[in-house]
């Protein structure tokens, strides 16, 4: 979608590539921290808000409602969790959204050498490095996000980041829902609820205690028996 500038496109793409069978944490952190993805939806400049106002909600809504979580609860096996009255139960609320964005303020561009600027924002664009935090611009109030977890004040940029990105991460939705996408992507556009709940319990443990663990769920996705029907070598 980017039309300003190609290297957008390939420093993303090569971050993506890189990442492929790492964490699915390490990926959150670095697309998050993409310069590409900064300025398409919003987090690069974002910065505090004055008394009253709200910081940019754009990537905060987009990471949880794409990218991660949904936007209602899920079963183990991708099915829709219903309340008692038959319908979904969401999972945020524009609170939430609202505190998400606080916790993403205060990043812009690196500096040529991929350091943190002096200056906020940084007008001098640079796609080939993560962006980079400038504290006096981030939101240092505290922050109630998924689960009742709070940020607590007074922490910087990185550690706020850091902490969202675990509050997300931990969300029983991201293995369902992400494994979904995947099989749909790289297997079939309709896996039954077990094929997706025997892919997301890998990607809540690996068989070595470790959640997220990319090259495994993809390992899981490709030789499930429902991805391999018919299959007779």
């Amino acid at each position: 979608s980017d039309t300003d500038n190609a290297t957008t496109i390939t420093y993303y793409h090569n971050m993506l590539a890189n990442d492929a069978f790492t964490n699915f944490s390490t990926i959150m952190n670095d697309v998050s921290l993409s310069p590409g993805m900064g300025a398409y939806l919003n987090m690069l400049n974002s910065a505090k808000a004055p008394a009253g106002q709200i910081a940019n909600e754009n990537y905060p809504r987009e990471l949880m409602q794409l990218f991660t979580i949904g936007l209602n609860e899920l079963n183990p096996d991708g099915t829709l969790q219903l309340d008692g009255s038959g319908n979904p139960i969401p999972t945020y609320t524009e609170a939430q959204v609202q505190a998400f964005a606080r916790a993403y303020t205060g990043w812009t561009y690196a500096t040529s050498t991929g350091g943190s600027p002096t200056s906020f924002p940084n007008k001098t664009p640079n796609y080939f490095a993560p962006m980079a935090a400038v504290e006096s611009e981030h939101d240092a109030t505290a922050k109630i996000l998924l689960n009742g977890t709070v940020l607590p004040p007074g922490q910087t940029a990185e550690e706020d980041l850091a902490g969202a990105l675990s509050n997300i991460f931990n969300h029983p939705n991201v293995g369902p829902f992400v494994c979904t996408q995947l099989i749909q992507h790289l297997v079939k556009s309709n896996p039954s609820p077990a094929y997706v709940s025997r892919v997301a319990a890998v990607f809540a443990n690996n068989g070595s205690g470790v959640r997220g663990d990319m090259q495994a769920v993809i390992r899981a996705i490709l030789e499930d028996t429902e991805a391999r029907a018919g299959d007779t070598n």
